[in-house]
């Protein structure tokens, strides 16, 4: 199968604070592909990890709770940037991501996602916009990874 004989052995997640949306993506990538691919993700700052990013993926059964949010710095001084692929899901990490090109190997992508920290509104409306993130990575990781039909609106 073409799209499973150019899928990278290792992918990066980066958002500005590794708080919502790469620890999710990241997760999701990991359930999806299984054993096989290195999957993690960082921020350009770091936060604590929302709660409703914790709930918005219980629900797809995808337990986040201990995700650890840190920096690109922290990762490159803990394991290094050895990945294949940085996906980069907001611009202030696809400039950072982009900068990293003149010393790591790794193809960078963006995919623009929105920060749904940004939502106001009840309980309710902001785990929506949670779980549009959710579904939308889902999608994007689906269509990018395993040529599954995106199903983006």
């Amino acid at each position: 199968m073409e799209v499973a004989a150019s899928r990278p052995r290792s992918v990066l997640f980066v958002c500005a604070f590794n708080s919502v949306r790469s620890p999710m993506a990241a997760a999701l990538l990991r359930q999806t592909a299984g054993e096989g691919m290195t999957v993690a993700s960082a921020g350009v700052r770091k936060d604590v990890l929302d709660p409703f990013a914790v709930a918005t993926m219980a629900e797809s059964g995808i337990d986040i709770s201990e995700h650890e949010p840190m920096t690109i710095e922290e990762l490159e001084d803990l394991e290094g940037l050895d990945f294949d692929l940085i996906v980069t899901l907001s611009p202030e990490a696809h400039h950072t991501a982009l900068a990293l090109t003149h010393r790591i190997a790794a193809a960078i992508e963006y995919w623009p996602t929105a920060d749904p920290t940004a939502t106001e509104g009840s309980r309710a409306q902001r785990l929506d916009a949670y779980r549009a993130v959710r579904d939308q990575l889902l999608a994007r990781i689906k269509a990018r990874f395993f040529g599954g039909a995106s199903t983006q609106r």
